[in-house]
């Protein structure tokens, strides 16, 4: 599917969601469900990308959390992990801030806003991670990956996809591209050709998990793509109680 038609999915879902009060995008469950946001604190999130007059990635980033988190996090707890930034090498920044908690929106936007990009980009190992807290909390939960590239730390994500569609299926991973750079260097990124056409491999996390994959470039987009994926009714639902089911 192309770029711009899944932008337009997206905004229809979206409104369709918002409109009606439908469940998240996980499906059924709605917020019962704990999320886990794996954020691209990479290198590259400090760069401009295609318009040099455009704001750094990060930059829009940040505000694109500041509008959607506070319409999240009162129905689902979710906890942050952010890759990229550390002190050992390059491909060792996966930094779990926190797992899933409720009403997590302060906690989350001060860290995104505190982040200082830097490091390559461990996508698989980082969803693994995130995947495996949730696990540990008692349930597959809900991972959504923001990335602005493809795997550049030798991690193989079709093949992570796969493993966890086989061994966690209620997991669902949504891939969420922003401002996607193509990697031209596959060396360390083994499975860099199973996407082309400027989609990142992590794709293979969401096809393989009944995940959704979305496009953004934009501030409104990112906002509106987090919306969905971590979501859920916002019309005439309650705010989530600690241990309510």
């Amino acid at each position: 599917m192309s770029a711009p038609r899944l932008k337009r999915l997206l905004a229809g879902v979206c409104a369709a969601g918002l409109a009606a009060g439908a469940p998240d995008a996980g499906g059924a469950t709605g917020c019962a469900e704990d999320a886990i946001l794996v954020f691209d604190g990479s290198g590259s999130m400090a760069e401009v990308g295609h318009d040099i007059s455009a704001n750094p990635r990060i930059v829009d980033a940040r505000a694109a959390v500041r509008r959607a988190m506070p319409d999240i996090t009162p129905f689902r707890d979710v906890g942050l992990l952010i890759y990229g930034p550390g002190a050992a090498d390059a491909c060792s920044g996966i930094d779990l801030r926190f797992p899933p908690a409720p009403d997590a929106a302060p906690a989350v936007i001060a860290a995104v806003e505190g982040l200082e990009p830097a490091g390559l980009t461990p996508l698989a190992a980082s969803v693994d991670r995130a995947a495996a807290v949730l696990e540990a909390g008692g349930g597959p939960g809900i991972v959504v990956l923001v990335t602005d590239g493809n795997e550049t730390c030798g991690g193989r994500p079709c093949a992570l996809g796969a493993r966890l569609a086989a061994e966690r299926p209620g997991l669902r991973v949504h891939v969420i591209g922003f401002k996607v750079v193509e990697d031209y260097f596959s060396w360390n990124s083994p499975e860099a050709d199973s996407y082309d056409g400027g989609e990142t491999v992590a794709k293979c996390l969401a096809d393989a998990t009944g995940g959704m994959f979305v496009s953004t470039d934009t501030v409104d987009e990112l906002t509106r793509a987090l919306q969905v994926t971590l979501g859920c009714a916002l019309i005439g639902a309650a705010p989530r109680r600690r241990g309510a089911g």
